[in-house]
């Protein structure tokens, strides 16, 4: 298995994963890639919900499938899997010991739905005051949305993401879509080991921490109201909802997929001396002199026009071609891969994205984290767990006895 001598960067950083699905254990994936000691809590039987979510499903050695389905393992790298009942009063116990040492909490249950157990987070605070606790929900801790189940595809659709995502109603296949991976998701996952991590610092500093944790209140809703990005940004600035335009680009022309000899391929022309290497490129260098397209605003706003003389030149070349052409000329240019072929990339390859793991689940396929720190590098120090992997050695470092661990497991506490 790859690994790393060098400690992380948040080696020694305790944290107890209470999230399952996707948004909170990206986040802990993210705090664990870097170092961070992650204990992921699971209900016992049963595990974390994406275990089961498939297909498709992860094969033995024999290549028959197995149980495990493949979403899990997307998200929980380098952890420790226990199990415990929460809702068994020696359960909540221990949590509240593992909690007392912990650096971090995340969790992804129901506003207040953990205060019954004892696991809110005044409730941990009292018992350690350095805690940092961080909540994931939909809409957030408090407002009118507050008390609803929030998922991914329902927040695509809430925050507008959907209504700029696809081809125009009027086009061929028009109609709002999803993103092909649950975007708000992942991006809150992101947002929320960003708060984490500014946390810590806030607490630890050398200069001005303060010692002290902090509550972290995250919603999907407010991810995807803020990743709405520029899209937003122009909303706000003249009080005109954009709307779906397939693949083109509202500001930038020309800046989208093309049909060429023998597939597709994507031109992503960014400023104006990309535009006038292209046109000497392709034959046509009098476009860039043409004041309907010497400039990306005259581009945007004459976008049929130019449209018109482009896509009969991009079909007399074929996708290589075409990026062969434009490659030494700085002119953004690339073929439009399936999830196979982006893995077969020479790029990806020689970056060596794709990572296999191994003494969890099974031997797992993996896409690295693509950070890359000189210093503290991320590490690949484990394969996301088997259900409940580590609950006897995670209880044996907390101080229990094996008679103690023997007698919660009589009780199904864990």
């Amino acid at each position: 298995m790859p690994t790393t001598a060098t400690p992380g960067a948040l080696s020694g950083i305790k944290v107890l994963d209470l999230s399952r699905v996707l948004a909170g254990p990206w986040a802990t994936q993210m705090l664990a890639d870097l170092g961070a000691d992650v204990i992921k809590v699971e209900r016992p039987i049963a595990g974390d919900d994406t275990r089961h979510w498939g297909p498709p499903f992860l094969k033995d050695d024999a290549g028959q499938a197995t149980r495990e389905a493949s979403y899990f393992t997307a998200c929980n790298r380098n952890k420790r899997s226990i199990t415990v009942d929460m809702a068994h009063p020696e359960g909540q116990a221990l949590l509240r010991q593992m909690a007392a040492e912990a650096d971090v909490v995340v969790e992804n249950f129901k506003v207040g739905g953990l205060q019954q157990y004892g696991l809110d987070y005044d409730s941990l605070k009292a018992l350690n005051p350095r805690l940092i606790y961080c909540s994931i929900t939909g809409f957030g801790q408090d407002g009118p949305y507050a008390e609803r189940a929030g998922y991914d595809l329902m927040v695509q659709a809430m925050c507008g993401l959907m209504s700029i995502t696809g081809h125009a109603d009027e086009a061929p296949g028009g109609g709002p879509l999803k993103v092909g991976v649950a975007v708000i998701d992942v991006f809150t996952g992101l947002y929320a080991s960003n708060a984490i991590l500014a946390a810590l610092n806030a607490r630890d500093n050398a200069r001005h921490g303060t010692g002290q944790g902090q509550y972290i209140d995250m919603a999907l809703l407010d991810v995807g109201m803020a990743v709405l990005a520029n899209q937003a940004a122009g909303f706000l600035a003249t009080g005109q909802a954009p709307g779906r335009a397939g693949n083109i680009h509202p500001s930038l022309a020309p800046y989208q997929d093309f049909p060429s000899r023998d597939g597709n391929v994507l031109l992503a022309i960014g400023n104006d001396g990309q535009f006038a290497r292209f046109c000497e490129a392709c034959g046509h260098p009098d476009w860039a002199q043409d004041a309907r397209f010497a400039t990306n605003t005259a581009r945007v706003q004459h976008r049929a026009e130019l449209l018109e003389r482009l896509l009969p030149v991009m079909r007399t070349r074929t996708t290589a071609e075409w990026i062969a052409l434009l490659e030494d000329k700085a002119v953004p240019c690339g073929p439009i891969n399936t999830v196979a072929q982006a893995f077969d990339d020479p790029q990806v390859r020689h970056r060596g994205i794709a990572r296999t793991l191994g003494d969890g689940i099974a031997q797992v396929a993996t896409v690295a984290n693509p950070m890359r720190l000189s210093a503290t590098p991320v590490s690949y120090r484990r394969a996301p767990p088997s259900l409940g992997q580590h609950t006897q050695e995670v209880l044996h470092e907390l101080g229990l006895s094996e008679e103690r661990i023997r007698a919660l497991h009589a009780a199904r506490a864990i």
